[in-house]
């Protein structure tokens, strides 16, 4: 590589954001990374050069996730691409779930992301160049999963503040890209990385029968590979003109699709509907 450029990558512990550092560090570029565990992020990476800066930031304080980007640029010399992947999953139908439940799950999802643009934005500003790539879900584009209300909506949030972003920050150098993932096989669907609902109602057919599928089907036959998911935004960070929206994975790209097809039914359908709106 001509200039080794510095990657901020956070949720690093385990899933594609750990697999995304391993993938980082073994082509050269310098990481800073996330984690709740600095010690075993280390081990995990299995690299114990001075490109690489294992971090443990509470994500949700925003006066420690500034005090982070400074310790980052101050010791790898800068930032030139973040990725926003921290994150859980919150099960619980939108009755089910306590307004603690999901306030939380807006804290870590939504505000920490927030928390890490607000200041990487003025060095990627004085620079006139840097990237962001905000990890949302195909679940925050198609948000027809009962029992996942909550977890859609953060990721719907994603989507909705990163496309804000990409048109705020356009004639700064600025680029923002907003990633769906489809199913992965990572740990995303085990416990500690999918939390479930304190106060379960049985009534709930739809949403405990897809919690059985989940459970019973789809952990460990999720179609998508990580290593080529990783390999896949480090291709597209390289790229001189990058996507807004990225689709990862066959399957996250045949949901968008049935839900473009779903919004155009809707807006042939009643046409006359909206239009009879207007003065």
């Amino acid at each position: 590589m001509e200039t080794q450029k510095v990657w901020f990558v956070t949720g690093a512990s385990k899933g594609l954001g750990l697999t995304l550092v391993k993938d980082l560090l073994r082509e050269g570029y310098k990481v800073a990374a996330t984690s709740r565990d600095v010690a075993a992020l280390r081990a995990e990476a299995g690299y114990q050069g001075s490109d690489f800066l294992p971090l443990q930031v509470d994500l949700t304080d925003n006066a420690a996730v500034q005090a982070t980007v400074a310790e980052i640029i101050g010791k790898l010399g800068g930032i030139d691409v973040v990725v926003n992947n921290a994150g859980y999953g919150q099960l619980g139908t939108l009755e089910e779930l306590t307004d603690e439940e999901a306030r939380k799950n807006f804290d870590v999802n939504v505000f920490g992301s927030l928390n890490v643009i607000r200041h990487v934005m003025p060095h990627f500003r004085d620079k006139k160049s840097g990237a962001f790539f905000n990890i949302s879900s195909i679940a925050g584009y198609l948000g027809t999963f009962p029992g996942w209300g909550i977890y859609n909506a953060t990721k719907f949030a994603v989507a909705g503040f990163t496309e804000a972003l990409s048109a705020e920050a356009a004639s700064l150098g600025v680029a923002a890209t907003v990633v769906y993932p489809g199913y992965f096989k990572t740990n995303f669907l085990l416990q500690g990385s999918l939390r479930t609902a304190a106060s379960p109602i049985a009534a709930y057919k739809e949403a405990r029968d897809l919690e059985v599928l989940h459970n019973d089907q789809i952990i460990g036959n999720q179609p998508g590979d990580p290593e080529k998911a990783a390999a896949a935004l480090i291709r597209v960070a390289a790229m001189e003109s990058r996507p807004l929206h990225l689709f990862l994975g066959s399957d996250a790209l045949a949901m968008a699709h049935s839900k473009i097809e779903a919004v155009q039914h809707d807006l042939a359908t009643f046409e006359d509907v909206s239009k009879s709106t207007d003065f």
